[in-house]
């Protein structure tokens, strides 16, 4: 099959989690022997913060300034294609959605990476930029980061008629375990994008403990840290790093922590890739609670489930023999069930449902 998909970003993972989600989906949908043209608009913040990653052979990338400038090109491509995909948050998303939805394409196809940030928008604004005016319905597939009542509400708000989630996943050939560095030596450590509605979980689950512990070092690691956030002597920061000083960072801590942010925790159902990449590289896990987390990892056997400052207290209490169980439960689960070629073939598997005409609704 030939993709055509149109996102915000896979050349820069700066302040985002598309990028490194697109070149794990993107390796593996040309392992499988299928072919890709990968869309990108070119702005100013990604092209001035690239990661110097290559495509692999088999794979397009087209940076474009205007889709004016592409729009010949663009139907070409569609007319060859057998699956055509957007994303949410894709710049120009509501012109690209009528692109694909007057082509000649197979499969029309729109991925929700944002879902509840999506359902939320729509609810407070009544509109999302990206989506096109008359909702989904024109799609032929509707794909979700986001399972549980999103799915439902992808329906019943936005009109789509066949929905199923890809989560989020990892290649294992880029996280991976690696010997531990003095620079990224920590007791804890916390790797993510500043987000206002991570503050409140942030400092219950990462700074109070830091602050309890002010003896071990604490390290955070990210993009768009305001001048106020509350630091400590002990916590410790490192700016933004390419996804290939992620295994280091997770490895040289003796767990790290995974914090929701405040949509999807109220949806549940939408594992961060933060979870699955350092539990591919052997880290050992704490995560705040939501709904559906079980199905991911087991509590307790693959991650540590952490509500207060005295969980993350007692889980960092453990011997690093116990600890070391944790992440290797984890990381076994994730090989066997969460890698980006177990989502190219649910993927693949969605696709050959609706070319067969199979009955539509939400994928089981």
């Amino acid at each position: 099959m030939h993709f055509v998909i149109f996102g915000l970003t896979i050349t820069s993972s700066w302040g985002n989690g598309h990028a490194t989600l697109w070149r794990a989906l993107v390796k593996s949908i040309v392992r499988r022997h299928h072919s890709v043209t990968f869309y990108e608009k070119d702005v100013p913040y990604y092209a001035a913060s690239r990661d110097g990653w290559e495509l692999p052979y088999g794979a397009r990338l087209r940076l474009f300034d205007s889709l004016e400038e592409i729009k010949d090109e663009v139907a070409r491509d569609l007319k060859d294609s057998d699956v055509a995909l957007y994303t949410s948050y894709c710049v120009n998303g509501a012109a690209i959605s009528r692109l694909i939805l007057e082509s000649d394409t197979a499969i029309k196809a729109f991925y929700d990476l944002d879902t509840p940030v999506t359902l939320d928008a729509l609810r407070t604004d009544g509109q999302v930029e990206y989506l096109p005016a008359e909702g989904l319905g024109e799609f032929d597939l509707v794909l979700s980061y986001t399972g549980g009542r999103a799915l439902d509400e992808l329906q019943s708000r936005l009109g789509a008629h066949f929905v199923a989630p890809l989560y989020g996943s990892v290649d294992p050939e880029t996280h991976y375990p690696v010997p531990p560095i003095e620079e990224f030596r920590a007791t804890l450590s916390y790797l993510g994008t500043y987000a206002v509605d991570r503050q409140k979980a942030l400092e219950e689950l990462f700074l109070a403990p830091a602050c309890r512990l002010p003896e071990e070092r604490f390290l955070i690691g990210g993009a768009q840290y305001p001048e106020h956030f509350p630091w400590r002597p002990n916590v410790f920061f490192t700016q933004h790093m390419s996804p290939s000083q992620h295994p280091a960072f997770f490895c040289s801590s003796r767990a790290t922590l995974n914090v929701t942010r405040r949509a999807m925790t109220e949806y549940g159902h939408c594992p961060s890739g933060r979870l699955f990449e350092a539990a591919s590289c052997g880290a050992p896990l704490l995560s705040d609670d939501w709904d559906g987390l079980e199905s991911f990892f087991t509590p307790g056997e693959e991650i540590l489930r952490v509500e207060t400052a005295d969980d993350v207290l007692r889980a960092l209490s453990l011997s690093d023999r116990e600890l070391g169980r944790v992440a290797e439960a984890a990381r076994a689960r994730v090989l066997a069930e969460h890698t980006a070629e177990h989502r190219v073939l649910e993927l693949e598997s969605l696709c050959e449902r609706v070319n067969g005409a199979a009955p539509m609704g939400l994928a089981s």
